[in-house]
């Protein structure tokens, strides 16, 4: 679909692209960089000494290959585009950021030039910490299953530091909404030993101070075993269906 309406005559193109608030850099159709708004001259202050360059205004007029490792690779993309390209990108470990790529067509489409625009930017850091968050938070999830009841399925290795996040992630949860019972799945644990049952335990005695009885659930033979050999004072069942039911039935 076309553009419709017309551009107020009191209204700079040039002007209306600087008050986007995304980063945006024009280059040619040869590649070259003409123009970039405040917000791309603020962003790339910093990084232009990185490259060589003494002045963010050296940049106008360079060559986007000067920033690619590979420009080979930039120049296949850019010359097969037909609408647009986004891809996540570390500039020099200092910037992590989405940068989606359009091209300019004219009425016989042709391609006069690119428009350049840097999203979602974070530092290194910012973003290596996002995803430590969200890989705390997989390593945790937390189910809302029945009134007052939440479930947690464990999966994988269950080593000391995911016990800690456990037992500070369920006990924030059931305090924070009252909840009666928390029943923790143990069917996709990988290990099971002493000392993940002492953190089981530790995490039952917990949630009782704060009145959530804590139930297992997903007990295999072998964990039945090390269960009864550790002597766990918590209400154990083999499937999640029979956990559920006991919660049901005890419910206040």
């Amino acid at each position: 679909m076309n553009y419709i309406g017309h551009v107020p005559d009191d209204v700079s193109l040039l002007a209306a692209l600087d008050s986007i608030g995304e980063n945006i850099i024009i280059a040619d159709k040869n590649y070259n960089i003409s123009w970039m708004n405040s917000s791309a001259t603020k962003l790339l202050t910093d990084v232009a000494p990185l490259f060589g360059f003494s002045d963010i205004k050296e940049i106008i007029g360079i060559n986007m290959d000067r920033f690619h490792r590979v420009p080979q690779h930039q120049q296949n993309i850019m010359g097969k585009l037909t609408k647009n390209h986004r891809a996540r990108i570390n500039i020099l470990d200092r910037l992590i950021t989405d940068i989606v790529i359009t091209a300019i067509k004219n009425n016989s489409d042709e391609t006069m030039g690119y428009v350049v625009m840097l999203m979602d930017v974070t530092t290194k850091s910012e973003e290596e910490t996002r995803k430590d968050t969200l890989i705390n938070s997989l390593s945790v999830p937390i189910l809302n299953i029945w009134k007052k009841t939440i479930a947690v399925p464990l999966i994988g290795e269950f080593d000391t530091d995911r016990a800690n996040r456990l037992i500070t992630a369920v006990v924030a949860e059931c305090a924070l909404h009252q909840i009666e019972f928390a029943l923790i799945d143990l069917s996709g644990i990988s290990n099971y030993d002493s000392v993940v049952g002492q953190y089981i335990q530790n995490l039952n005695d917990t949630l009782k101070i704060i009145g959530t009885e804590c139930i297992i659930v997903g007990i295999s033979p072998k964990l039945a075993m090390t269960m009864v050999s550790l002597e766990l004072s918590i209400p154990t069942f083999s499937s999640a269906y029979a956990g559920l039911h006991y919660i049901i039935n005890n419910q206040k």
